[in-house]
């Protein structure tokens, strides 16, 4: 299929087809480094796929980006572009953020009205959050001298047409932690033999809760989320171990550091009241993603020039692995949702 504007609903409908998760993008790879090169680019491989534009005789050198991967959920839609990977489906629109950065490569390449270099950037691995860091790690940013980074990503549910972006703080950074409790298991008709720790690990859940409503002062937009209850009792046993395992997102480095402190704090002493031990890990994949004031202004600038609605929306409850991007040279992540002549396709 050639890469042409009138296409791209049905180039985004192929990717949808045939989702891959995180590191295993081989087919889309394929078909993204097909297209680049049908418009002439120059291509390169790696974790990701990047396509590179000059024009002119200007210095300037920005990148823009688009995530691949898929998630890890079936797909249960009836229309006629259905995920053929079973368990697997572009849930997340990483499938439509393809097509639109297929699109721009494709408006620049053709109309090259500019005097610089454009790096198109296909990353894998953002739902992990360890693409971005993959193609750093291969010297992405270094090799090809970027001096500004640009991220988008679709938001259902606001009107069309309507752009969201904002200085400072855009998304909040995602941690993870698990808390192993070791008890002592007993039968479930004498639980005063053992040490129960479906009950202490219940009062761990509940404890972690006061965190937020009294540790951490209000309107921080910090979450902490316990989201998985694992024990290894049975019908009449009850369980010796537990493992907890949830999820924290901060806006401020100083909150997330805070939340580990504190998890650790409640665990251990719930520990010593009951006389077991518990073991608490905490990892941070997600930092949180700051845009830079120039770089905002630019997309601002751009987004008024071509109609858009603009709201300087409050920072976003959700994580994007962009953070490690815009972490590292001055960058804009903003939110859109596409105008109402695009929305049916």
């Amino acid at each position: 299929m050639n890469l042409k504007s009138e296409n791209l609903v049905e180039i985004r409908r192929d990717f949808h087809r045939f989702p891959e998760l995180g590191f295993k993008e081989k087919r889309t790879k394929q078909k993204i480094a097909g297209y680049l090169k049908e418009l002439g680019l120059e291509v390169h491989y790696g974790a990701g796929i990047v396509g590179i534009l000059r024009s002119g005789e200007g210095s300037k050198v920005i990148g823009l980006r688009a995530d691949m991967d898929a998630l890890p959920i079936p797909e249960t839609n009836s229309h006629n572009y259905v995920s053929k990977n079973t368990g697997v489906m572009h849930a997340c629109g990483h499938d439509g953020h393809m097509a639109m950065l297929l699109g721009a490569a494709h408006k620049l390449s053709t109309n090259a009205n500019f005097s610089g270099t454009i790096v198109f950037i296909f990353q894998p691995n953002e739902e992990l959050g360890l693409g971005a860091k993959a193609m750093m790690d291969e010297g992405l940013l270094e090799n090809f001298s970027i001096q500004e980074m640009y991220g988008i990503h679709n938001l259902p549910g606001v009107p069309t047409g309507e752009l969201l972006t904002r200085s400072g703080i855009i998304c909040s950074s995602e941690s993870l932690f698990e808390i192993k409790i070791k008890g002592m298991g007993g039968h479930s008709s004498m639980p005063q033999l053992g040490r129960d720790a479906i009950t202490i690990g219940s009062e761990v859940v509940q404890a972690l809760q006061t965190i937020i409503s009294r540790k951490i002062a209000s309107g921080s937009g910090a979450v902490v989320s316990v989201t998985e209850f694992i024990s290894n009792g049975q019908r009449n046993v009850l369980p010796g171990e537990t493992i907890l395992k949830g999820d924290v997102r901060t806006r401020r480095p100083d909150d997330r550091k805070k939340i580990e402190l504190y998890l650790n704090q409640i665990s251990n002493g719930i520990a010593s009241a009951h006389d077991i031990e518990i073991e608490v890990s905490f990892k941070t994949e997600f930092i949180e993603t700051i845009n830079h004031i120039k770089p905002t202004e630019a997309v601002l600038k751009t987004a008024k020039k071509i109609g858009l609605k603009i709201t300087d929306c409050k920072p976003m409850s959700f994580s994007e692995d962009f953070a490690h991007f815009s972490n590292a040279v001055p960058s804009c992540f903003f939110a859109f949702r596409k105008w109402d002549r695009w929305s049916k396709q």
